[in-house]
């Protein structure tokens, strides 16, 4: 089997979403049996957002992480389509703003390595460098940008070296607005007769508030909106930063993840105020007790859930998930990739980095902790290796 067979999911469905969004639209595609309403990985309910709430969805959970990004350059309409169309429970976006206050789809606001821009002369003297929490970045970035000047750019491949296959579609769409976003939910909600959940991620909050573009107001409207502003609305907000997440408590009553990185950083909102807490704080039975009093889960980086040892290998299981279940928070950890180069070392399989590696075992270990659910760039084997883990 050639690599880019070993890759590629199921031909009916590469083919159809192939086709189903250009340079930023979205064509309506036939529902393949595990999108059907009623099926079961079906969150069924009212796509306007009146259905059950989060407690509905499939546990674990499989959340396509920037869409299907394993498979299409993250953040386009094309990787969330593809993420809809594999089945994915719930599909990830990061928000960064434009110059006119616009909420846009990137990881980062630093678009250099995710758009063509150094491909566009006439924006040649917006590259800049920047302190962007605490790290300095040489660059273009969205803030620098209008929306319309946005929209004259196309996405690309993060990281070709790893997705070289990725870069097939280097071009083909362009960065989606938030709101773009919202309205393609609500229409895939509309025909498929199901809730599209998404989970929204409000990146360095504080650095964009100290340049006048703060991003919870601007989420929160777009919600009240789109009507996904109630607690039992399809949606997950999500942040690094706790103050974010306090915001948002009170401008909506969206279900609300507070991210956390390693054991030893401290949010950047911590790091602005002085508040000398670290991860490793907020993790423990009385940190996560305060967490659950604005927020309902936690999404921590797997090694939180099972750290690894000095070689790469996975070690023991913490105690975060029982700790975590005991606060009353649900865990969507991140994020399972299938490459061997993300793996832990005693599931990769083979000396090529790029190469798959024994992705349903790592899967099938972390899954056995209790989480409920998972950030996957290929949600096509999460949504597999969740099925077995429920059969079993």
């Amino acid at each position: 089997m050639t690599q880019g067979a070993r890759r590629t999911p199921a031909r009916r469905t590469v083919l159809g979403a192939a086709g189903a969004a250009v340079l930023g639209a979205s064509t309506a595609l036939p529902a393949g049996p595990a999108q059907a309403a009623g099926s079961p990985g079906s969150a069924g309910g009212d796509p306007s957002g009146k259905g059950r709430g989060f407690r509905s969805l499939p546990v674990p959970t499989v959340i396509a992480h920037r869409g299907a990004s394993g498979y299409r350059p993250e953040h386009t309409l094309g990787s969330y389509q593809l993420a809809l169309d594999l089945g994915a429970d719930v599909i990830e976006q990061d928000l960064v703003p434009t110059k006119d206050g616009h909420l846009v789809c990137r990881h980062e606001n630093d678009i250099t390595g995710t758009t063509d821009v150094a491909d566009h002369p006439e924006f040649a003297s917006r590259r800049t460098t920047k302190s962007v929490d605490g790290v300095s970045l040489t660059g273009w970035f969205t803030e620098d940008f209008t929306l319309a000047e946005l929209r004259t750019l196309r996405a690309k491949e993060r990281i070709p070296g790893t997705r070289q296959e990725n870069t097939l579609y280097d071009g083909r769409w362009r960065i989606p607005s938030f709101e773009e976003v919202l309205e393609w939910a609500d229409r895939e909600g509309r025909r498929r007769g199901r809730e599209v959940w998404l989970h929204v991620e409000t990146k360095h909050p504080t650095y964009f508030r100290a340049l006048g573009l703060g991003l919870e107001e601007r989420l929160a409207k777009l919600l009240r909106r789109h009507g996904r502003h109630r607690a039992d609305s399809p949606v997950f907000l999500q942040s690094f930063e706790p103050t974010s997440i306090q915001r948002l408590a009170g401008l909506v009553k969206s279900p609300r993840v507070v991210l956390l990185s390693g054991a030893t950083t401290r949010p950047w909102d911590f790091v602005q105020a002085g508040d000398p807490r670290t991860v490793a704080d907020l993790i423990t039975p009385e940190g996560l007790r305060s967490l659950s009093s604005y927020a309902q889960g936690i999404g921590p980086t797997l090694d939180l859930v099972i750290p690894r040892d000095a070689s790469g290998r996975l070690g023991t299981p913490t105690t975060l998930v029982r700790d975590a279940h005991a606060a009353g928070l649900i865990l969507h950890p991140y994020t399972h990739r299938n490459e061997n180069s993300f793996l832990p070392a005693d599931f990769r399989r083979g000396t090529d980095p790029t190469a798959y590696g024994d992705a349903f075992g790592a899967l099938r270990t972390y899954l056995a902790t209790g989480i409920d659910g998972i950030f996957a760039d290929n949600p096509d084997t999460a949504l597999l290796a969740a099925a077995d883990f429920r059969a079993r």
